[in-house]
Formats: structure tokens, C-alpha cells, sequence
């Protein structure tokens, strides 16, 4: 895991609960490391080679029995560690299929009874006025490889397809990527996908997906940039309708190879049928998993499944508990250093919600789409219908008033 994952919490009390003994690794050295010998190890995340022979030295004082990724940033590192030590894992090639926009597009659309949207490859040296005279209108341009929409942006003309392009290309210029990595120097441009949109939460065992949770998104996402807010669970789909999302979601990973471990899928629904818009080889993101909970006394958490799956360990039951849940990921409203935040106990207050959680400190700097990188906060909330979820949520934020400057 990077040091700025939001994972980390979640997956540490998961392992304590589990059982297992767990070395965390992540991109740098952590400051206490030399105190708790075996319980921390700094990889190359840039680099296999120098990320695999660190491993390798490692694992001869600390053996390893299973790698596991937590987010966008390090499932590809993971299949790949996990290749040169001979543990079970999904291919590289199926976990990079997911992780690259462009490479998944192409899986995708070569899979027969999928919906795919037509998509173009631009580098970010190429003139976009050309490319913007002959594209179709709606489109969405987007990075290959970054999270959570960051650098997403809906085009509906020429003029407004310059101003994204040019936006992407400055995002990629601010991360961190490798300049090897065909994400620093490539884009995705695809036919925008109208229709409301679902994300599901799923577990493949042995090829087969298992769906853990599908989530509604009551909020439009048209553009220009396609903030996540709300997601309610479980679904207020038709029940044929939730069942075409879980198969549409099990040929999309069939089609990218991937066969175990957690996928989160995003997909579109509209007249023509079900889109998928994106899978991931990993959980969901940021705090939402901790709205879930599995098992017949409901105390089980998705990161408890995700590593007794992973140490072979016994999964027990997958049924997610039945009372709806619900989080929303608190949009950032401007640009410019957090100094308040108020109303906290007054949205904390309001029947249904759980938890109120901001994850940004005040003084800190906020950003908000297409450029964020984290969310401001997160707002969890229980009730006895996923209708009355969706209230409590959006009452509370009603009541939050953050004070940017």
C-alpha cells in the first residue's frame, strides 16, 4: 500500500482479526521501521526489477505466504510480486488489463455480448485540434491509469475537448508516474455512455464472481467531471436488472483474465443494456467498505474476506447483512486551504447517520475535480430502506458548512 492510502486502517484491524501476520509494504521507509524488525519493508513501486529483488532478500528472513494490493496504485506491483515468488495470484496480464483504461477498452471490446464504447489513444504530444474536428460529441476524455475520476472530463464540443485535453496532459505532468509508464504520455478519448450508473462489489473465486453488494448512485454523473457522491446498497434495481449487472460483470472479468480476489466494477445502464465503465482487481475505495459488513452476526468486514481468501484461510458466509447502508464521499466545493469545518454535530445528529469522518486536516490544502486526489470526507449512514439511507446522507451534508479560503 502508498503511505497516503486510505486502506490502511481497515486492512491492519482485518489481519488482527484474521490471524495473520502482516508486513506492510509500501514506497518508502517507514520512520519506526528498524523497531519492529519483519513489519514494514520500502519497495521500488516504480520499479519490478528493484521491487522483486528487495522482496526476495526479504522473504529469506521473513517468509511470505501471499501478496496482496489494496488500491489502483499497487495491484500490478502485487501480481507481479507475486509471480516472481510463485504465489497464487491472479496473471499480470489480467491485473494490467484492469488497471489500464486503454488496455481494458481493448479486452473489452474483443468480447463477444459486451457493450463497449468506441475509444481512441492520443499522446499527450499530439495536437488535439486535429483529433477534436472528427471525434463524436458527447466524448469523455481521461487519464490511462489514474483513481477515483480524477483528470475525467466530459467533452461536447471542439473548443471544450482542447480545454480537456490540455487540463489531462497538465495532471500528468503533477504525478508521480514513471515516464516508462504509458500512462505518463497517453490519454483515453471514448464515446460518452448516457444512463444511470451502479457500482458492484464482488469476489472471484476460482473465475467465478461472486456479487458481495451492488450499489445505487442516485446522483447523475454527466460531466463535466464525474465526481462519486452517494452510493446506497442494496440495490433498488429490478432483480433482472441486478442480475444482468452481476453477469455483464462476471464476462468483463472472464474477458480481462482475471479469476481471484476482489473486483469493483462501475457500470451504465441505459435502453441499449448494461456498460461496463470500469473493473478494478481490488476493493472499493477510500472508507466505503467499512458501511459493509458480512456474516450471520454481520461482524465480518470486506477486508476480513479479501485476506482469508488470499491466506487460503476459510471464507466462511459472503452474505452481506440485509438492513441498508448507504456512504457519501463529501465533495470538495472550492480550491484554496481548509480552515472550518461546521455543523458537525448538528449532521452527526441526524437520524440514520453512523459516522461523520473528514479526512482532510484544516490548514491543509483542498483541490477540487477534476484534479483531487482525496476526498474531504466521508458521511456513512444505516435505515430501514435504502430511500431513507439516501435522506440521511444528504441531510447531513445539507448541514456542513466548510469554510476554504
Amino acid at each position: 500500500m502508498r503511505t497516503r492510502t486510505y486502506r490502511a486502517k481497515a486492512f491492519l484491524q482485518a489481519a488482527e482479526r484474521v490471524g495473520v501476520d502482516v508486513t506492510v509494504a509500501t514506497e518508502r521507509e517507514q520512520p519506526l521501521a528498524s523497531l519492529a524488525p519483519g513489519t514494514t519493508l520500502a519497495l521500488d513501486f516504480r520499479s519490478e526489477k528493484r521491487a522483486c529483488a528487495t522482496l526476495r532478500e526479504f522473504v529469506e528472513r521473513y517468509p511470505v505466504d501471499t501478496v496482496v494490493g489494496v488500491d489502483d496504485d499497487t495491484t500490478v506491483l502485487a501480481a507481479q510480486l507475486s509471480a516472481a515468488l510463485g504465489l497464487p495470484h491472479n496473471p499480470v496480464e489480467a491485473v494490467k488489463a484492469a488497471r489500464y483504461k486503454d488496455v481494458m477498452r481493448l479486452a473489452l471490446g474483443e468480447a463477444p455480448g459486451l457493450l463497449s464504447p468506441a475509444f481512441w489513444i492520443l499522446g499527450t504530444d499530439a495536437d488535439p485540434r486535429r483529433f477534436a474536428a472528427s471525434v463524436p460529441y458527447p466524448c469523455v476524455l481521461k487519464p490511462l491509469s489514474l483513481a477515483a475520476s480524477r483528470g475525467v472530463i466530459r467533452a461536447d464540443n471542439a473548443r471544450q475537448f482542447v480545454d480537456a485535453f490540455d487540463e489531462i496532459v497538465a495532471i500528468l505532468a503533477e504525478t508521480d508516474l514513471d515516464p516508462a509508464d504509458p500512462g505518463a504520455s497517453q490519454l483515453l478519448v471514448e464515446e460518452f455512455i448516457p444512463g444511470r450508473e451502479v457500482a458492484l462489489e464482488g469476489l472471484l473465486i476460482d473465475g467465478v464472481l461472486t456479487t458481495l453488494a451492488l450499489f445505487d448512485k442516485p446522483d447523475p454523473l454527466d460531466g463535466p467531471y464525474f465526481e462519486e457522491t452517494i452510493y446506497v446498497t442494496p440495490s433498488r434495481l429490478p432483480r433482472a436488472t441486478q442480475a444482468l449487472i452481476s453477469a455483464t460483470a462476471q464476462r468483463a472479468a472472464a474477458a480481462l483474465g482475471l479469476c481471484s480476489g476482489p473486483v469493483h466494477a462501475e457500470l451504465r445502464l441505459n435502453e441499449r443494456g448494461a456498460w461496463i465503465v470500469e473493473v478494478a482487481a481490488r476493493s472499493i475505495g477510500g472508507l466505503c467498505s467499512s458501511m459493509l459488513r458480512f456474516g450471520e452476526e454481520h461482524t465480518t468486514s470486506l477486508e476480513e474476506i479479501i485476506l482469508r481468501q488470499a491466506a487460503q484461510l476459510d471464507l466462511a458466509s459472503l452474505a452481506r447483512e440485509q438492513r441498508p447502508a448507504g456512504t457519501m464521499m463529501i465533495p470538495i466545493p472550492a480550491t484554496g486551504r481548509l480552515i472550518e469545518v461546521r455543523g458537525l454535530a448538528e449532521a452527526k445528529a441526524v437520524a440514520g447517520i453512523d459516522e461523520i469522518t473528514i479526512s482532510i486536516p484544516c490548514g491543509e490544502q483542498v483541490v477540487p475535480l477534476p484534479r483531487a486526489t482525496r476526498y474531504l470526507g466521508f458521511i456513512f449512514a444505516h435505515g430501514d430502506a435504502p430511500g431513507a439511507v439516501e435522506r440521511s446522507l444528504r441531510q447531513a451534508h445539507s448541514l456542513l458548512t466548510f469554510d476554504i479560503q
